[in-house]
């Protein structure tokens, strides 16, 4: 299933875990994206997720999440 990924929690537990979804505000910026990274996978066969923010700079890598537990959130239009 392709689609936007508007939430990641990061951990074992959901409500001890860490969550960032698009929107939200992070120091000067906002989470502007979440993505899988397809050729991280592609080489080492493990999921990789990217966290983006958008700052007065523009858009810069912020976090990437390696080979851990995650409840993915896809943006659903109904």
């Amino acid at each position: 299933m392709d689609g936007l990924i508007r939430k990641i929690i990061i951990g074992r537990d959901p409500k001890d875990a860490m969550a960032y979804y698009v929107g939200m505000r992070a120091g000067n910026g906002k989470v502007s994206a979440i993505v899988m990274d397809e050729e991280h996978l592609y080489r080492h066969q493990k999921k990789r997720y990217l966290v983006y923010l958008q700052s007065d700079e523009g858009q810069v890598l912020w976090k990437s999440v390696d080979d851990m537990p995650c409840i993915i959130e896809y943006d659903c239009n109904f």
